[in-house]
C-alpha cells in the first residue's frame, strides 16, 4: 500500500473528484477514447490518452484532437460517439473499491463532502445511478465544470464548490486521481490527496504535490477527521 503523510489542520469539507475516485470509469473511457480517435483518423494510444487526457477538461481533449487532425472540430462533434460511452458504462461501470464504506463513514461522522468533476451533470448522475452512489450526493453537493468558466486544472470548480457550501478553501481537502486535479486544488489554496489505485501513476501525483495513497481504506486516517475512524461498524 502506497501512503504518505496525512493532511494537517482542520477539515470542514472533503471534495471528491468523480471519475477514477468515486467510480472506476477511467479504464472504460480510455478504451472508448482510443476507439473514437482512431475513427476520426488521429489515433491516440491508450498510454497517450492516460498521459494527456485523464482528469483533463473536454476543452483540452478537443484541442489535442484538433491539433493532431490539423483542423478545427465542429460544435457537437462528440455527439455521434456518446452511445459508446453509455453502452460501455451500462455494461462495465462499478464504484471504486471501498468508496461506499468511506462515504458511509463520512456521513456518520457528519463531515460535509461533495463531488466536483470536469464531467457534465448528466454524466455524473448517470455514473452515480449505475453504481448506487446517488444516495450519498444531493443536488446541492454535485458540482460540474459546466458550472464555471474553466474546468481543471484551473481552480474555478473547486472554489465554486467551497463557496457554494460556505467553506474557506484552506479548510477543504480534495481527493483526486489526476495531476490536473491536484494542480487545480493547489491553485485554489486547498490540500490534495492523490489516489493512485487506478490509472494515474503515484510519481505523477506526487510531482504535482499530492499526498499519495492507493487504497481507499487508508483515506480515513489520511483525512484525520475527529470521529471518522471511530465510526467503523456503527
Amino acid at each position: 500500500m502506497t501512503v504518505s503523510a496525512g493532511v494537517v489542520g482542520p477539515i470542514e469539507l472533503v471534495i471528491f473528484d468523480c471519475d477514477g475516485v468515486l467510480v472506476d470509469s477511467e479504464r472504460i473511457c480510455v478504451k472508448v477514447d482510443a476507439r473514437i480517435t482512431a475513427d476520426l483518423g488521429c489515433a491516440f494510444t491508450e498510454a497517450e490518452i492516460i498521459e494527456k487526457f485523464v482528469g483533463s477538461s473536454d476543452e483540452v481533449y478537443t484541442a489535442a484532437i484538433a491539433e493532431r487532425l490539423g483542423r478545427t472540430l465542429e460544435e457537437g462533434w462528440r455527439q455521434p460517439y456518446e452511445h459508446l460511452y453509455e453502452e460501455a458504462f451500462a455494461a462495465e461501470l462499478t464504484a471504486v473499491d471501498g468508496i461506499g464504506e468511506i462515504l458511509d463513514r463520512l456521513g456518520r461522522s457528519a463531515t460535509p463532502f461533495c463531488v466536483a468533476s470536469n464531467g457534465r451533470h448528466q454524466d455524473i448522475r448517470r455514473s452515480f445511478g449505475l453504481t448506487s452512489l446517488t444516495r450519498h450526493f444531493t443536488g446541492d453537493r454535485i458540482f460540474s465544470a459546466t458550472d464555471v468558466p474553466l474546468g481543471k486544472p484551473a481552480p474555478d470548480l473547486f472554489l465554486h464548490a467551497a463557496r457554494s457550501l460556505g467553506v474557506a478553501p484552506e479548510r477543504c481537502v480534495v481527493v483526486e486521481d489526476s495531476p490536473y486535479g491536484v494542480q487545480a486544488a493547489h491553485a485554489a489554496g486547498m490540500r490534495a490527496l492523490g489516489y493512485c489505485g487506478g490509472l494515474s501513476r503515484a510519481a505523477r501525483l506526487e510531482a504535482a504535490g499530492a499526498v499519495v495513497f492507493d487504497d481507499m481504506g487508508a483515506l480515513p486516517a489520511l483525512l484525520g477527521i475527529p470521529g471518522l475512524l471511530d465510526t467503523v461498524g456503527v
